[in-house]
């Protein structure tokens, strides 16, 4: 039986596009670095921060330490509002909480944050814990993090399902066990979770509501 759900947070509960690549700028504006469209640093929602100033844009080890701590300058007082949940989400959480399953928030945000975007936008209340990464980078792999969600609330794989938008979140489900869902709604596309070995695809919050139904049993 399927009790217990796992989230990703951006990307698949959340539109965070409008504060994530703000705060990017931002931060490589600190570097002279300018981007004209913003789209393009569509990339950074979903991996490691840290990792992606360094993949997107050839920041070294110290560069990119430097770069994550002027996002979060950002981030902690503006960003982190500017959100939005996609529609359907929050009916979907609801049905699931009622049919009796288990959520939990699994993201590679810091956990202080994840908390305060759950609390802001009224997510917050579907959820048992939310669980991330800490501020000195410790949990931002996605292996790591459901590894330790697991113990720490005692869940049978078997029985735990990872959803997110990501390849990290179906690489990081399937190191653990996990059957996995891919949302193609969110920042990592088809092509990329089919890549990753997703068990499910959805491309719609209301596609992803109807096959978490029919699969609950």
């Amino acid at each position: 039986m399927l009790k217990n759900l796992l989230f990703d947070l951006d990307g698949t509960l959340t539109d965070p596009f409008e504060g994530i690549t703000r705060c990017v700028a931002y931060a490589l504006a600190g570097f002279d670095i300018h981007v004209a469209d913003r789209r393009a640093l569509s990339g950074y929602i979903g991996p490691p921060l840290k990792q992606s100033f360094a993949d997107y844009h050839g920041l070294s080890a110290d560069e990119a330490g430097r770069a994550v701590a002027l996002y979060r300058e950002r981030f902690a007082t503006v960003g982190q509002y500017e959100n939005r949940v996609y529609d359907g989400i929050p009916e979907l959480l609801a049905e699931r909480r009622a049919a009796g399953q288990r959520l939990f928030v699994a993201t590679s945000k810091p956990t202080c944050f994840a908390e305060t975007i759950a609390a802001h936008f009224g997510l917050a209340d579907y959820f048992e814990a939310v669980y991330g990464s800490e501020l000195d980078g410790t949990r931002t792999d996605k292996k790591e993090l459901l590894a330790h969600l697991l113990a720490e609330e005692d869940l049978c794989p078997r029985e735990t399902l990872m959803i997110g938008d990501r390849r990290y979140d179906i690489e990081g489900g399937a190191a653990n066990g996990l059957a996995t869902v891919g949302v193609a709604y969110g920042y990592g596309g088809e092509a990329e979770l089919r890549a990753a070995g997703a068990d499910h695809l959805c491309d719609s919050p209301a596609a992803l509501g109807a096959m978490l139904a029919a699969c609950r049993a």
